[in-house]
């Protein structure tokens, strides 16, 4: 039997015509040299280009283009100035229903291959414009040519692309980050050097009220007093009258974590209050809260459909943050336990049943996988779960407890493919089946796709 003939490896400067066939999941074209896998930022499946080695690995090569021969017929002109050098979005030089039809392919593809699922997605839903869909912007700040400058990531970097502007965010954080901008620069507050560990101002974080066009800012410095904070405060709000919290965050530490442990509001309200459908959210400086207001109040519609709830049942609402789903659920529900590790946001949920006189949740803090097996030995009836982990999916040993108590149902919701296929994989080969998966565009001109997904316990 004749072995298969390695691919000739492309070598590091040299020029080839590539054709793209695909995006990996960074956003970038991928192609082949040789038969040797390649991967070449700013293309488009469909675009032919002229490229040029910069790197060769083990299993892939990446470059950069030098020409654009052929476009593919999905690409636009980016309407963002900075798209090629921000790492804020991936795709915005990709037409909006190919995105779209590339994340379906996605999900479809992970179910497939990683899942070994034979089920497709519904179509994905997305958004009928795709612009100005963000609550929430986390600014670093830094300087450059011994100017202030605050802005976003480079792609792949620690670097800071200065902020012009961005068609993303919701229009008043924009307006809010060039006030910000021009008011720490008139201030002359120091930026924070990531490299020397020098000065004051790390991030400034802005969130926006969709339903109430209301502003908090989070200012998150090096030091325990927030530098010149009257003037602060009296020239940001002159500037920017939405404007109703500002907050301090303490964070010393020399790490990548935004955030530090204490926060304080040096000026107005704790919280900014925003709605999905019927509930309104307290949202604190340092909560969760899903950054696409439009898109998650079709996605909670999906999970509350899928959920079909007639008053009697029992739901567990595990990986809950600040208890959204659970409390979208609980009017409906005969009772809703939510499931959260971090401390803070169960206090977060707590006031947010209060604050829409939901009187049938409980919210406990603990990991998941050792919450539910003690509630479920001791019988306590369990109708459905909701799932809703982070990027990294499910622990195994919640799969384990899920599938052991036989949880007549289960709705799953993620933000990773990947992750997501490895998860229904598991709780497939352990009794359960996928009934409908629906992937949601919650991040448009990024790579990033939402499912959520129904499945059920097969009956023996």
């Amino acid at each position: 039997m004749k072995q298969a003939t390695k691919p000739l490896l492309p070598g590091v400067g040299n020029y080839y015509t590539v054709k793209i066939t695909d995006l990996n999941s960074n956003g970038e074209g991928v192609g082949r040299v040789n038969d040797f896998v390649t991967f070449i930022p700013e293309t488009i499946p469909g675009d032919l280009v002229e490229i040029q080695i910069s790197e060769v690995k083990k299993s892939f090569a990446r470059g950069v283009v030098i020409r654009l021969i052929e476009n593919s017929p999905d690409r636009i002109c980016a309407s963002c100035a900075v798209s090629k050098n921000c790492g804020g979005c991936q795709l915005q030089h990709m037409e909006y229903k190919a995105q779209l039809n590339w994340k379906e392919n996605q999900v479809n593809q992970a179910l497939q291959r990683i899942g070994k699922l034979d089920v497709l997605a519904s179509p994905i839903i997305g958004m009928e414009t795709p612009n100005y869909y963000r609550n929430k912007a986390q600014l670093p700040v830094g300087v450059k040519d011994d100017t202030l400058i605050i802005g976003f990531y480079r792609k792949g970097t620690h670097d800071i692309v200065d902020y012009t502007s961005c068609n993303i965010l919701h229009p008043l954080i924009h307006k809010t980050a060039v006030a910000v901008k021009e008011v720490l620069a008139e201030l002359e507050i120091p930026a924070y050097n990531r490299r020397t560990k020098q000065g004051i101002l790390r991030h400034v974080i802005v969130r926006v009220s969709f339903t109430q066009a209301k502003l908090m800012v989070i200012f998150v410095t090096t030091t325990k007093t927030l530098v010149k904070q009257e003037l602060l405060v009296e020239q940001l709000t002159n500037l920017v009258p939405e404007l109703v919290s500002i907050a301090h965050n303490i964070n010393p530490r020399s790490s990548k974590t935004i955030l530090g442990r204490e926060t304080k509001i040096v000026w107005g309200e704790s919280y900014l209050i925003d709605t999905i459908g019927q509930l309104e959210f307290a949202i604190s400086p340092a909560s969760f809260f899903q950054v696409n207001p439009i898109q998650t109040e079709i996605l909670y519609d999906k999970v509350k459909e899928y959920a079909n709830l007639s008053g009697r049942e029992v739901v567990w609402d595990l990986y809950c943050g600040t208890g959204s789903i659970g409390l979208y659920l609980a009017s409906e529900a005969k009772k809703v336990y939510g499931v959260e590790s971090l401390a803070a946001a169960v206090l977060d949920a707590e006031y947010n049943a209060k604050l829409n006189k939901r009187t049938n949740t409980e919210f406990i803090c603990g990991r998941a996988e050792d919450v539910l097996p003690k509630y479920a030995d001791t019988g306590e009836q369990i109708d459905l779960v909701i799932l809703d982990p982070p990027r990294q999916g499910c622990e195994s040993a919640l799969l384990e407890t899920i599938s052991r108590l036989e949880v007549p149902k289960l709705i799953y919701v993620s933000c990773n493919p990947t992750t997501l296929a490895r998860d229904l994989a598991y709780l497939s080969a352990h009794g359960y089946q996928v009934e409908q998966v629906q992937p949601v565009d919650m991040f448009p001109m990024t790579t990033h796709a939402e499912c959520v997904v129904l499945m059920s316990r097969v009956k023996d």
